[in-house]
């Protein structure tokens, strides 16, 4: 599996914004703003049934509280490179130790509507790494079974107002968990690698 991913993914970092928070209103598009350089972990456990780690935000975060996240954020000074920052802030969220990763390889750079150009790194998930959750920024740290977010019938395009405008984007539903917005694109940009799975229209 993890041969497959590789073959699957990017395995250099990408140099231009591959996809955006748009692609339902393109006229909406910002242009000629300077975004956040982010980057998040898909970290990926490669048991029998390979599953996806995802966080969920505590309430009280000033931006995106609540939402179903991969570990990650906005990058430091100090950091080399778009991996270091994912497994550095991925080891602050949720205790897992960069030891414990391998990176595979990365998807396209995502522009977020909040302003965000996210580097999405993949990596699998060695076993025995241990869950010391950031309780400031992670409420809940949970599993989603890979199948099932590559399965077309998962996916779904739903809209609603945000900031003033109506927005329409990807969503799943695993469970109780809603996986939407950035999260579930940068899952749509995995799973049409992994099996050919176009995008809704």
């Amino acid at each position: 599996m993890l041969e497959q991913l590789r073959a699957s993914l990017l395995q250099q970092l990408p140099d231009v914004m591959a996809y955006d928070d748009y692609p339902f209103y393109p006229a909406q598009r910002p242009s000629g703003f300077g975004a956040v350089k982010a980057s998040v972990l898909l970290p990926i456990l490669l048991r029998d049934e390979p599953m996806v780690l995802f966080t969920r935000r505590t309430e009280s975060l000033a931006r995106h509280s609540g939402q179903v996240s991969f570990p990650g954020g906005r990058c430091e000074p100090d950091d080399l490179s778009p991996v270091e920052t994912a497994l550095r802030e991925t080891f602050e969220e949720t205790g897992i130790a960069p030891a414990f990763v391998t990176v595979a390889g990365y998807l396209g750079r995502y522009l977020t509507g909040t302003g965000f150009d996210i580097q999405p790194v993949v990596g699998q998930l060695a076993e025995g790494f241990a869950l010391t959750p950031d309780p400031r920024e992670v409420a809940e740290i949970f599993e989603v079974p890979l199948a099932y977010l590559c399965n077309p019938a998962t996916l779904r395009r739903e809209s609603r107002e945000i900031a003033g405008r109506q927005r329409s984007f990807y969503a799943f539903t695993y469970k109780e968990h809603e996986i939407w917005g950035a999260t579930a694109a940068i899952i749509v940009d995995l799973a049409q690698r992994l099996n050919g799975i176009s995008k809704a229209s």
